[in-house]
């Protein structure tokens, strides 16, 4: 039998995942600058407060499967083969995320509803960036941490700037193939094309090092 605090976080959870679908919806419908806080509390039948009690920000309700990222982002690594370095490890998880058809490397029609939602938006662009230096730091700390060197590093903070780099440039042009073709399976060979030709690079600028 589930315990009265399980219940409860149960609870939170799927007040939040409410909040966040009802809000989502909105946002692709109107676009983010168009929608209120107080009308996503209306139609989700929550209180201004509760919303801001579980997105402390309005964009954080657009974006949020950003720790989920994180996660799997240190978990990569932390389960790598130690016989892989953690380069090679980022290429792999990549592959594995493109096969699993992850919403982190998804390319379709519903993908460009939230990318064109980014584009409408400063907001949301500048929230991206935010998002994206905010996880080249989470990585650096998994890198230096994966091969036992102080979070400081800053070998480990190139290596993580040079993989997100390489990342951001595959999804851009991903996205690209997709709304010019309308092809999934296209997009993705392009996101993978420039993950594996970005990787050499990086490879090469770390090598020697404990990251390559």
């Amino acid at each position: 039998m589930s315990t009265p605090s399980d219940r409860r976080s149960r609870k939170r959870l799927a007040t939040r995942q409410g909040i966040s679908n009802i809000a989502t919806r909105l946002f692709l419908e109107r676009g983010f600058d168009e929608v209120t806080v107080d009308e996503i509390a209306e139609a989700a039948d929550v209180g201004r407060m509760t919303v801001f009690n579980h997105f402390p920000r309005k964009e954080d309700m657009f974006f949020d499967r950003d720790e989920e990222f994180r996660e799997i982002l240190r978990e990569a690594l932390r389960q790598r083969d130690a016989r892989v370095a953690p380069i090679e490890t980022l290429r792999l998880l990549a592959h594995r995320l493109a096969e699993e058809q992850s919403p982190f490397v998804e390319f379709s029609a519903a993908s460009q509803g939230f990318i064109a939602t980014i584009e409408g938006s400063e907001t949301l662009k500048a929230r991206a960036r935010a998002i994206r230096d905010e996880l080249t730091q989470v990585l650096a700390a998994a890198l230096s941490e994966c091969v036992e060197e102080e979070p400081a590093d800053p070998l480990a903070h190139l290596a993580a700037s040079l993989f997100f780099a390489v990342w951001t440039v595959a999804l851009i042009q991903a996205h690209q193939t997709f709304r010019q073709r309308q092809d999934t399976g296209e997009a993705k060979a392009v996101f993978l094309a420039m993950v594996e030709q970005g990787t050499v690079g990086v490879k090469a600028a770390m090598e020697g090092t404990a990251y390559a």
